[in-house]
């Protein structure tokens, strides 16, 4: 009786990792999905990949290990805070525990050699596999003809000669592949990490700066808003609409400070951590009125809070410019 042959794949609902789980399928080799969830990813992609590749697939929370690692990556960043060498290592490594417990054989990807300048050249695929702790059992099937062969292949457990040499940015002939397939709806390759986000990965390199352990709502609070840091330390997240306003309510936490405009509309204005005086409070008070729709030049009571203190301050709607300085991001 022929053995069946297992996979298990960084499924991340891009292009290149659902033709990878396809160049496998057609060899009869039984193919499982894994996905990851962290504050700047998620599996929403992949969930709709392995519906359509008609394979299961198992989303894996790495927050905790993630953010560990995020803090000081052994092999750096890329050109925001992404670190992908690290990052692929991690999920790669969580994979491969299926091979521990008998339910894979090997490990795919979907990365191409020389798509991206940081994390796809040889010497950096090389790494993350010896990071990973499953060296031989790395598949890269679009990229396998031009890469050293892997235990998979010398094991005749893949076909070597029915896998891809792609190499470089274009994506020509993974759209091509894809029309062969019939694979019509799939993402555009950029978007998915927010670690690759310039205002986001100089959001998150500042909160290090000040909270070398920030907690989960500190980082998701990056996502929304405007940011702001006083020379006290203090942090202000203002909202820029209605939608980031929700957001912002959702994370606050009953002992945050708060300011709100009374009588013009104005955004919600969320307060991190304690404020050393009323000067303070002075200058959070002026910074909500300064995005509000008060009149420039009108005086205007402002709402205060924290904790179970609530009172007011009237002050003098300014020019956003005057707020520039303390602008993070």
């Amino acid at each position: 009786m022929t053995r069946i042959i297992k996979a298990v794949g960084l499924l991340s609902g891009g292009l290149d990792s659902m033709l990878a789980a396809r160049l496998l399928l057609d060899q009869g080799i039984e193919v499982l999905g894994m996905s990851f969830f962290t504050p700047f990813f998620g599996p929403e992609k992949a969930r709709r990949a392995a519906e359509h590749l008609r394979i299961p697939l198992e989303v894996v929370d790495i927050s905790d290990e993630h953010m560990r690692m995020l803090k000081a990556p052994r092999y750096g960043y890329g050109k925001g805070m992404n670190p992908c060498i690290d990052c692929h290592a991690l999920m790669i490594r969580k994979a491969g525990g299926l091979i521990e417990k008998g339910r894979a054989d090997f490990v795919f990807t979907g990365e191409v050699l020389g798509q991206r300048p940081f994390s796809q050249t040889k010497p950096s695929l090389r790494a993350v596999e010896k990071e990973s702790g499953f060296p031989g059992r790395v598949l890269r099937p679009l990229s396998a003809l031009l890469l050293p062969e892997t235990l998979p292949e010398k094991e005749g457990w893949v076909d070597r000669s029915r896998l891809l040499d792609l190499q470089g940015r274009s994506r020509k002939r993974q759209m091509a592949l894809a029309e062969s397939y019939g694979i019509r709806d799939y993402p555009t390759p950029a978007g998915g990490c927010l670690l690759t986000d310039p205002i986001f990965s100089i959001r998150l390199k500042e909160l290090f700066r000040h909270t070398p352990d920030p907690s989960l709502r500190e980082v998701e609070l990056l996502k929304v808003g405007r940011h702001f840091r006083f020379l006290s330390g203090v942090k202000v997240v203002i909202g820029r609409n209605r939608k980031e306003n929700e957001f912002i309510e959702r994370w606050r936490d009953p002992q945050d400070g708060w300011a709100r405009t009374t009588g013009f509309p104005g955004p919600i204005t969320l307060v991190l951590g304690s404020v050393p005086g009323e000067e303070e409070w002075e200058r959070i008070a002026r910074l909500c009125l300064a995005y509000s729709d008060a009149p420039y030049g009108s005086r205007v009571p402002v709402q205060l809070g924290q904790g179970e203190r609530r009172w007011g301050l009237t002050v003098t709607k300014e020019d956003k410019a005057a707020f520039k300085n303390w602008m993070v991001g």
